[in-house]
């Protein structure tokens, strides 16, 4: 395992060694990649999330391995010289080029002409060398084999089998549809005119190299082709791969020869180009998969360390047209405080009701910050929103509603709100969103929240996997209140889980709030390792040890103390006095298990504790006078709002209905190898609009620098 993973990643052995022996002790990536610098020489996330994926890959060849080797024994055909084989198989592709000829075969035109008496006829005619083939054929018309024809058709059967089952034959192929392999559409002609089809249109007739396709233009092809619109074919030189199995085969100019070359074209036809076409369009799904997923995790990532207000009194409105917009005040902790629906756009249009009864609620519930939901009537409710002269400085915000509508019909929203319908539940999720997006996304299903490209066409197992471990990363990278977290947000902290997550909320309703970090030890079934594993990312406000307010781990707590008692002050006195840290010398304090990495986080960690890695929210407003996409023109310049990233681009909210594409073309006068080296999700930018097609509800965008 250590080689393969090696091998792989090309990370020390050391490194590899000891980050394995930490994952089977139940320790957590975000764990391992804070307070264990020192066993995997500083590794990073990413680098042990490798680590973890080649560990899973090399233990699932062993697996198929093993199942393999007890089939073949089964079977009564396991040689030495075969096993030795299947050990040193690298990969599965080769281990299942190995096992091949030994899998049990279906009704085959092969196994029939076995089961025939042909067999020895297919070997006649594979050692080339016979005179009178058709007279050696007539002896086997016998049974169900009426003439000389059907003899060696059965034979040429069995030889279409050896051929494919050959290795060399095989990786000869795979090469070929490696380098040369064309990707070709046509459509479907009963569907051409189909409204639906439209949004494929691009690859109604189109062909591009398989190995050079974008991610996202597969994908495409492939919703296309699963919807029935369109029929994909992957194509190689024909000539050029029969050429190259007959020169491996054929040694003479004979009817033996000549049987070979039909056979030959049989194998190609009806059983290599179609197993091994198919295995290089899987292969270029499973890179386009890996593509996606890669784009759809650094969106969540980017999404979740989102911008938080903070602890602000919020009032959040999801606007509506004909149902009104829902209200709710929310505490700056982010409990609901009252609600109510208003009714300020058609058909009731009661704008002057609205704006008296937000103005009562704000200056009633002393409301700093409002937050509206992005969509239907956003625009007017922003608009009514501004007219208000509030008595208090009261900052505006735009908030993303994706996802928000899951959230309030899930079962996590209905716990938390039994006695409230849908509609108060995704205000108050608005609201809560701008207090603190990552307390509040935790609570949706990633795939829910709508970044990224193609989300539902990947591998939906690799996908949930990859955006756990983004959504776990996240929130031991900002760190967990204890105190007034909800379940959702606890169940990520490193060591926890659902189950403890639930003990922990119940434990804080029935005791009150937690006044140390030793405390959480009373949580039950909370034992050493999960608070080993968690500690450190859960943190106390006000406790009596400020270190329980930081990311400093309470098995370093010692070493703090320590460094305090030489400089002849307290721990509290320590926490935020550069001057004190920097006169530290930090060998003095270096011992077996605590090296310079640690020693390092620690006085960084005292500089700012508890310092929350993310931007404060910015407010932002769109251009007042562009309220459909028949208000764009070529030329304008607007203000946006990064909402999706992809990899040909990224998508920007201008403040309508329809998003606008920034293609990445467009992001630069220079090449644009990443397009997250020019843009963020949620970030605010200035774009130019080039090209607007209303027909299709298309909108062209240009970065302005």
């Amino acid at each position: 395992m250590i080689k393969y993973i090696i091998r792989h990643t090309q990370l020390p052995e050391n490194s590899v060694k000891n980050t394995i022996q930490l994952l089977d002790e139940d320790c957590t990536i975000p764990f391992i990649s804070r307070y264990r610098k020192e066993r995997t020489g500083n590794l990073d996330e990413v680098q042990i999330e490798n680590i973890v994926k080649f560990k899973e890959q090399f233990e699932a060849l062993e697996k198929r391995k093993k199942a393999i080797l007890k089939a073949l024994q089964d079977q009564e055909v396991l040689s030495q010289e075969l096993e030795q084989k299947i050990k040193v198989a690298a990969d599965l592709v080769t281990l299942e080029d190995i096992y091949l000829p030994y899998k049990k075969s279906r009704k085959t035109k092969a196994e029939k002409a076995r089961q025939n008496g042909l067999e020895p006829l297919a070997k006649i005619i594979m050692s080339q060398n016979a005179n009178n083939l058709e007279g050696i054929a007539y002896k086997y018309v016998k049974g169900t084999v009426n003439s000389v024809e059907e003899a060696l058709e059965g034979a040429g059967h069995i030889i279409a089998e050896w051929i494919n089952e050959r290795t060399d034959i095989r990786n000869n192929i795979r090469r070929q549809l490696e380098r040369y392999a064309m990707i070709s559409t046509k459509v479907v002609k009963t569907k051409i005119e189909d409204e639906n089809a439209q949004k494929f249109r691009d690859y109604f007739d189109w062909e591009e190299h398989l190995g050079r396709i974008p991610s996202h233009r597969l994908l495409a092809i492939l919703r296309a082709e699963k919807e029935g619109y369109i029929r994909v074919k992957i194509e190689i030189d024909n000539y050029r791969a029969l050429d190259n199995i007959k020169r491996r085969i054929i040694k003479g100019n004979n009817a033996c020869a000549t049987q070979i070359e039909i056979a030959i074209t049989d194998a190609y036809k009806r059983l290599l180009l179609p197993s091994l076409s198919n295995e290089a369009l899987q292969i270029a799904k499973d890179k386009a998969d890996a593509a996606a997923i890669s784009v759809f995790a650094k969106n969540l990532k980017q999404l979740l360390l989102g911008s938080p207000l903070g602890e602000k009194r919020v009032l959040a409105i999801d606007p509506g047209f004909r149902t009104g917009c829902k209200l709710v005040c929310l505490d700056a902790q982010g409990q609901l405080k009252y609600n109510e629906t208003i009714y300020p756009h058609p058909p009731k249009s009661d704008s002057a009701g609205a704006i008296k009864k937000i103005s009562s609620l704000c200056e009633s519930y002393k409301i700093e910050a409002i937050a509206i939901g992005n969509g239907t009537a956003s625009r007017e409710t922003e608009a009514l929103i501004r007219k208000i002269h509030f008595k208090n400085n009261v900052q505006v915000f735009v908030v993303s509603e994706a996802g928000a509508s899951i959230y309030s019909a899930s079962k996590i929203a209905r716990e938390e709100f039994p006695n409230y319908d849908v509609t108060v539940r995704g205000s108050v999720s608005i609201g809560r969103r701008l207090q603190d997006p990552l307390a509040e996304l935790v609570k949706i299903d990633a795939k829910s929240i709508g970044v990224g490209q193609y989300q539902h066409d990947v591998d939906q197992n690799k996908l949930q996997k990859r955006l756990d471990v983004v959504v776990e990363n996240c929130v031991n990278a900002v760190g967990v209140n204890i105190n007034t977290a909800s379940k959702s947000l606890l169940s990520y902290v490193s060591g926890i889980g659902p189950k403890l997550a639930e003990n922990i909320v119940n434990y804080r309703s029935e005791n009150g709030a937690f006044t140390s970090r030793n405390a959480i030890k009373n949580v039950p079934r909370l034992g050493g390792k999960a608070f080993e594993q968690g500690a450190a990312f859960l943190r106390i406000k006000d406790a009596k040890n400020p270190l329980d307010d930081s990311a400093v781990h309470p098995e370093r707590y010692s070493v703090v103390t320590k460094m305090a008692k030489d400089l002849k002050t307290s721990v509290a006195d320590l926490i935020g006095n550069k001057a004190q840290l920097q006169k530290i010398n930090l060998k003095q304090y270096c011992t077996a298990t605590v090296g310079l990495l640690t020693l390092e986080d620690i006085i960084k960690e005292l500089e700012k504790p508890g310092l929350d890695i993310r931007a404060q929210a910015k407010v932002f407003s769109f251009n007042q006078n562009i309220k459909t996409i028949n208000d764009l023109k070529e030329g304008q310049l607007l203000p946006g709002i990064v909402n999706n990233i992809t990899n040909f681009g990224c998508f920007v909210d201008i403040g309508i209905k329809e998003s606008g594409l920034i293609h990445v073309s467009n992001l630069s006068d220079t090449f644009v190898k990443d397009v997250n080296a020019h843009v963020s999700l949620h970030q605010q930018i200035i774009v130019k609009v080039l090209q607007v097609d209303v027909s299709r509800k298309r909108i062209q965008l240009k970065l302005h620098k």
